[in-house]
């Protein structure tokens, strides 16, 4: 872990852009399932998931989904509730409506806002299953209006058979009717190209190994992804008022994700910054992925000082962090300076977990700086839009020569002709 001046200090993880192999692998089987489709997602799902499949039995059935809600606890599926209606709540305020605007002169402009038919959703099964992402990337595609959700995931969670029924609840919950058991790269072909069994979407979201990335980032074009995600993040600008247990139990809650997630605590007080290197020894002692958070905290961690909090926000904005909490005597002070980041939780109570899981705002979130450019997951992303432009003959009198004069510049005479042929011979028949 790096502890010192932040300006010493650079976060530098690369992006995964996959070895040679891995690319190969993934171009050989995005090809075999466009060119083959059931037959090749099935070879596959054989040799790598070592499950053997008919074609019938690719499609999770309405009584595995029955099935699964005796095998959850109750307690769970109250929480999962509470939460997926918070997170629908948040997401309806997100909704926006077409609009026109017609002028005196009879033109009309506008945008016309149109869901998408159909979205594809990869829920991952390796190392856990994740049923508060399912409600993440559902409910906003909900409140959009897809009318169409597919969820593909590995036919085996964990390393055993079958898939996790906390998953298959969580989807249902959210009202996804539509499940596939198959994962991988093989999957995200068959979301992108369609084979006999799984009509083909016009996007796909959701996060995945790197095998996943790579076949999202090769289908693209094709359709439309989310995003390639990078390694979990945090940080905490805190100041003398912070209680230190606190910020190191947020920083820890993003270090046991995996071996490459980022903890990094921005202050001004050297106090809290050695309380806080003290707490991390003595929490993360006794968490049952020690190994995976001390890994993370050493390569990716840092207690960076500051002069004040006003070189800490710039910090802050240099980072761009995944998530932000800020643990100050004035939080919201601070807010109008943060520029860049993807979620932002302000006070000692507003703890990280609770954006994960249950407050409404999306957890899925930029990672690896991209909150400069980049937002969390929202209904917009479900969305398409398109222009509307009708102009009256009054109208295209009085900008035909602007319009061919602009077209003339460019080299596109039968661009200019195509209004000036309207303003010949009267009106249109």
């Amino acid at each position: 872990m790096y502890i010192g001046s932040a300006s010493g200090f650079r976060l530098e993880r690369e992006s995964e852009y996959g070895t040679p192999e891995q690319n190969e692998a993934v171009r050989e089987i995005v090809d075999a399932v466009r060119r083959e489709g059931d037959e090749a997602l099935l070879r596959y799902t054989e040799r790598l998931d070592k499950v053997k499949l008919r074609p019938e039995q690719l499609k999770v059935t309405p009584e595995e989904i029955a099935a699964a809600y005796d095998r959850v606890e109750p307690e769970f599926l109250t929480a999962l509730r509470q939460a997926a209606a918070n997170i629908t709540a948040f997401h309806e305020k997100q909704k926006r409506s077409s609009w026109m605007d017609v002028s005196p002169d009879g033109t009309m402009l506008g945008m016309v806002l149109r869901p998408l038919k159909r979205v594809g959703l990869y829920v991952p099964g390796g190392k856990a299953a994740y049923p508060s992402s399912v409600l993440m990337n559902v409910l906003p595609a909900k409140v959009a209006g897809v009318p169409e959700i597919a969820l593909v995931t590995p036919p085996a969670t964990g390393g055993r058979e079958g898939i996790d029924p906390y998953i298959l609840v969580a989807a249902a919950e959210a009202g996804v009717t539509e499940m596939y058991r198959v994962g991988g790269a093989q999957a995200i072909a068959a979301l992108a190209y369609g084979t006999a069994s799984i009509p083909a979407v016009d996007k796909i979201c959701g996060p995945g190994n790197i095998y996943v990335a790579l076949a999202k980032r090769a289908v693209f074009g094709a359709v439309d992804i989310d995003s390639i995600a990078g390694p979990s993040e945090i940080v905490v600008l805190a100041d003398d008022s912070a209680d230190p247990r606190f910020v190191a139990a947020d920083m820890l809650s993003q270090a046991e994700h995996d071996e490459m997630a980022s903890a990094v605590l921005v202050t001004p007080s050297e106090r809290l910054a050695a309380a806080v290197a003290a707490e991390l020894d003595r929490q993360v002692a006794t968490l049952p992925r020690r190994d995976i958070a001390e890994a993370s905290l050493a390569q990716y961690g840092a207690i960076l000082t500051v002069a004040d909090l006003a070189e800490g926000v710039a910090v802050v904005n240099k980072l761009a962090p995944e998530h932000l909490e800020v643990i100050t005597e004035d939080p919201q002070a601070l807010l109008g300076g943060i520029e860049n980041a993807g979620a932002i939780f302000l006070g000692p109570y507003s703890s990280e977990p609770v954006g994960d899981y249950f407050a409404g705002p999306n957890h899925i979130l930029p990672t690896n700086g991209t909150a400069r450019f980049s937002s969390p997951l929202n209904v917009d992303d479900f969305v398409k839009k398109s222009s509307l432009i009708r102009y009256s003959r009054e109208a295209l009198l009085r900008d035909a020569a602007g319009i061919a004069a602009l077209a003339r510049h460019e080299g596109l005479e039968a661009h200019a002709r195509a209004v000036e042929i309207r303003l010949e011979g009267g009106e249109a028949k």
